[in-house]
């Protein structure tokens, strides 16, 4: 079944029965009108996304609603039809922003391959423009960057839930990238292109905190000298995420509830109900269950916030991300200060400390240290943090892949400007040789035994410890 809705402006009443008839027998949804004027009203009353237009209509001719339909929907495919082709006609068809040019007559397959070819590139023009537009989106998530098994469970949450319109609490610290979860849950939702409208409850004072919320009419109070509509309204139909919910008063929280339970509020000084089609997102750092034991958060508020909960791990406990979002940081930053690389001593330091600000307060390092670093090397003392702390060196706890991506991430420091490094085959003999180092001493030097622990064959052991330089009788074996 094709998709697309079409317009047809056109004098002729057969051909634009033919037109109309066809078009629609291939699946499409289509609007015929006879005049120019007609169309021009059609087109500003509904997003077409192909208009075909003959040249010489009534009221309006074909090349002049041209040009104030490419006003009113710039995105619209317009093709100009004409019995009188003329190349001047063409021309000037093209040059005020017509897709493509119909000579009459023509047969319906010729019309219906157009169409075809126009809604396709019509598709892919908005798929560049939303690669545009999103870039700075795709920045912000990559602040989300990690692959912690904690931070992996909450992309796989984002999956599951951002196609539903189920109300999520975010929890966790300060700075762990809350709203950015937010924006990508709203970016993978289906009101992905309507309104995300972000509100804090911590920064703005408790007495303007309703009416940014819902609005007020004009005269509601003294300095309302005009209407203003709130941040619940401007979201309709998009997604409403408030940040730091535990911060809100506990009057502002009655009204929140009610708005949420019936999709509709009045404005402050208003009588008049305003329906929403809103998606609620909530985010926190507080103990919400210990506020509401000290009567300092509405449970019903909690309970209908609290329909999937999502929190995300402090940056200290996750350091192996840590070198990820150093790279992330530093390319996001580098088209502004340049390109920058940072020194095995300060990669250390950048792992080593605590983080307190989380996520939030790295980026603010690593753009702080790229301004520092002249030399286009970012030293320990280019960064604005304390040394390392105990907690965050290598542990024995540590997973085997978090120490090895620890110290690769090391290795390949600095060379992102350099064309090649061999360093595929460098790693792999970094890592192959102490294996087979310490297979050989579990094996007391038992090439067999070895060679059947690492899954090859004896002579490939052989050919191994030959080109690494190893002695197997130095482990007591054959």
């Amino acid at each position: 079944m094709a998709e697309g809705r079409i317009l047809i402006a056109d004098d002729e009443d057969g051909l634009r029965w033919v037109l109309e008839k066809g078009l629609k027998q291939a699946g499409y949804r289509v609007v015929a009108v006879k005049d120019g004027k007609s169309a021009l009203q059609e087109a500003e009353a509904e997003p077409f996304d192909l208009i075909f237009l003959d040249v010489r209509m009534p009221s309006v001719d074909g090349l002049t609603l041209l040009g104030k339909i490419r006003e009113a929907r710039p995105d619209a495919q317009v093709v100009i039809m004409t019995a009188h082709g003329t190349m001047e006609t063409a021309i000037q068809a093209m040059q005020r922003g017509a897709w493509d040019y119909l000579a009459k007559p023509f047969d319906i397959d010729e019309v219906l391959l157009l169409a075809e070819r126009a809604l396709t590139a019509r598709r892919l023009t908005q798929e560049v423009s939303r690669l545009k537009t999103g870039l700075q989106e795709v920045w912000e998530f990559g602040a989300l960057v990690g692959r912690h098994p904690r931070m992996q469970d909450v992309y796989k949450t984002i999956g599951r839930i951002a196609a539903s319109d189920v109300t999520v609490l975010l929890r966790g610290e300060s700075g762990t990238g809350k709203e950015l979860v937010a924006r990508a849950i709203h970016h993978y939702s289906r009101r992905a292109g309507r309104p995300f409208v972000a509100l804090s409850g911590a920064a703005i004072p408790g007495n303007l905190l309703e009416t940014e919320l819902f609005g007020h009419e004009r005269g509601a109070f003294t300095d309302a000298k005009e209407r203003k509509l709130g941040k619940l309204e401007l979201a309709h139909g998009g997604t409403m995420f408030l940040d730091e919910v535990g911060d809100m008063p506990l009057d502002l929280q009655a009204k929140l509830l009610r708005a949420l339970q019936e999709r509709a509020f009045e404005r402050v000084g208003g009588q008049d109900p305003i329906r929403v089609d809103v998606r609620v997102l909530a985010a926190t750092n507080r103990d919400l269950e210990a506020m509401m034991a000290e009567g300092r958060f509405r449970e019903d508020l909690f309970y209908r916030l609290n329909v999937v909960t999502l929190t995300l791990p402090p940056l200290r406990d996750r350091r192996a991300d840590i070198p990820l979002l150093a790279d992330h940081f530093l390319a996001k930053y580098a088209g502004d200060l340049g390109e920058r690389v940072l020194a095995p001593e300060a990669l250390d330091r950048l792992v080593g400390y605590d983080w307190p600000g989380n996520v939030r307060e790295m980026e603010n390092v690593i753009q702080r240290a790229m301004v520092m670093a002249r030399g286009g090397v970012i030293l320990p003392e280019h960064l604005p943090i304390g040394p390392v702390s105990a907690a965050a060196t290598v542990t024995a706890d540590a997973s085997l892949e978090e120490v090895i991506e620890r110290k690769l991430a090391e290795c390949v420091c600095g060379l992102r400007g350099r064309s090649g490094a061999n360093l595929y085959d460098l790693m792999v003999g970094l890592v192959e040789k102490p294996l087979l180092r310490a297979v050989l001493r579990e094996t007391a030097g038992n090439q067999v035994r070895a060679a059947a622990l690492l899954g090859i064959n004896r002579n490939t052991l052989r050919k191994k410890l030959k080109d690494h330089g190893i002695d197997p009788d130095a482990f007591g074996g054959e």
